[in-house]
């Protein structure tokens, strides 16, 4: 795991900077996070990882070495994610490993999974408890919801609508059709023998 401090202040604001290994921070070339401003010791303080922790020393610094406001007089604080170490007057703010941190929210999701799992469905007598059965077993004094209100100015007695007359069937109009047939046919036989009959009296009466 890897911590970081990230700067707040001075010239490497923005700048992240990876702690793998104890490193020495001040103004010496020598130093491993070396801070040029004239506040700075040459040997200001240290990184230290102890355990995968992080921790920083004072190392007699002049301008001191603070952690949260706090400062450290010649000993090692513990730092956590999101502390603010500060050299002299440059700050820097701690981010923890991105491991360490879904580690810690691991156990919790797993304690709240356990608890419902702890907790488990209601029995079926404490769901059915408040309900009473008849004899046949049909669950009563069920309430039963009202129907939604009538808006007002409604009014109840209007003509209900005439349903649509229904289609004719096929059956009865296919002997409909066939009537009719039947009756042109006995009409044009009906006109067929009156001219006859009026050329036979012409005939006969010529």
């Amino acid at each position: 795991m890897t911590w970081k401090i990230q700067a707040v202040t001075g010239d490497l604001a923005g700048q992240e900077i990876s702690i793998e290994r104890d490193m020495l921070v001040g103004r010496h070339q020598s130093a491993d996070i070396v801070l040029q401003q004239a506040e700075i010791s040459r040997k200001h303080a240290a990184f230290l990882l102890k355990e995968q922790a992080l921790w920083v020393q004072d190392l007699n610094s002049s301008n001191g070495t603070f952690v949260n406001d706090a400062r450290l007089e010649n000993a090692e604080a513990l730092l956590q994610d999101g502390d603010i170490v500060q050299f002299a007057g440059l700050k820097f703010a701690v981010l923890q490993p991105a491991e360490a941190a879904a580690a810690e929210a691991q156990p919790e999701a797993a304690s709240a999974a356990q608890k419902m799992n702890d907790q488990g469905m209601p029995e079926l007598a404490e769901r059915d408890a408040g309900i009473q059965l008849s004899r046949d077993g049909m669950p009563q004094h069920v309430a039963v919801p009202k129907p939604a209100p009538i808006p007002e100015g409604t009014d109840l007695s209007a003509a209900q609508p005439e349903p649509a007359p229904a289609a004719e069937q096929p059956a009865a109009r296919a002997e409909q059709e066939t009537e009719q047939r039947k009756n042109a046919s006995v009409g044009l036989m009906t006109v067929v023998a009156i001219v006859i009959l009026a050329i036979l009296a012409w005939l006969f009466l010529k």
